[in-house]
């Protein structure tokens, strides 16, 4: 698991309170009502852009970002040259019961295309058109965590805008005055925070899990493909480490890569 998101926000959240509780009048960051502006507002006008789906499916999209793929990575490649190494002493089919206990979709239905004789031609088309379509839904994802980041502030914004409006009410009572434009900021308070310390850091850590995701699946495509050309398995150790950065390189020669 990578902890890095949670110990982010845990980091932040308890940094700003403590700074607000540091502090006398504290009571003051707290309102109700700028609450239920920004944080409703905020899923209001995620309604109106996207759909209910997306909504409900915000904390499967959080979890993503708290998934660990540098490892799994080594752990493919390791895989991979292991299947060409048997495929090419005992052949495809010996690789049936092996396929079997695989619990990724994508490897398992790209290794059973092979084993069933599949057109080399026709397993790169279908994998890479999942792959395409796995783009597509990680950039909708992206979109919709950036377009929360966006509406929160703006809301915020008018949040403080009403508090505004209401203080200008009272201008014929100018104790009220101090008072009421401190509610009207922690409105834009609110939004501030929920953009920049959660869903702004959300959206960027997805782009980078979708960014490995994707070449995972490359490297899964490559791997298949070679196996099935019965490429040498060093050869194929070679061309799915051409993948890999120099620090995974490292650790893929710990697992018992050349």
């Amino acid at each position: 698991m990578d902890i890095s998101t949670l110990a982010g926000i845990v980091v932040g959240f308890g940094l700003v309170f403590m700074a607000i509780f540091s502090k006398s009048g504290w009571q003051t960051f707290i309102d109700v009502g700028s609450i239920l502006i920004t944080v409703g507002g905020t899923i209001g006008a995620a309604l109106i852009n996207y759909s209910i789906p997306h909504l409900t499916g915000l904390g499967k999209i959080f979890s993503q970002t708290l998934k660990k793929n540098e490892a799994e990575i080594v752990d493919i490649i390791t895989m991979m040259v292991s299947f060409a190494e048997k495929a090419r002493r005992e052949g495809l089919l010996a690789l049936e019961y092996d396929v079997e206990q695989i619990e990724d979709r994508f490897i398992k239905s790209g290794m059973q295309l092979v084993i069933d004789g599949t057109d080399p031609e026709l397993v790169k088309d279908i994998m890479e058109t999942e792959l395409s379509y796995l783009k597509e839904r990680h950039k909708a994802n992206h979109a919709f965590v950036k377009g929360l980041g966006a509406y929160a502030p703006a809301f915020g914004m008018i949040g403080t805008l009403i508090g505004l409006i209401q203080m200008l009410v009272n201008l014929n009572d100018p104790s009220k005055i101090g008072a009421g434009m401190a509610v009207a900021l922690v409105t834009t308070f609110y939004g501030a925070i929920m953009a920049n310390l959660i869903f702004l850091p959300l959206a960027g850590k997805l782009e980078i899990k979708s960014a490995e995701e994707i070449l995972m699946k490359e490297i899964v495509i490559e791997g298949v493909l070679s196996i099935q050309a019965g490429d040498n398995p060093r050869i194929v150790q070679e061309k799915l480490k051409a993948y890999l950065p120099p620090s995974l390189r490292g650790a893929f020669e710990e697992q018992g890569g050349e």
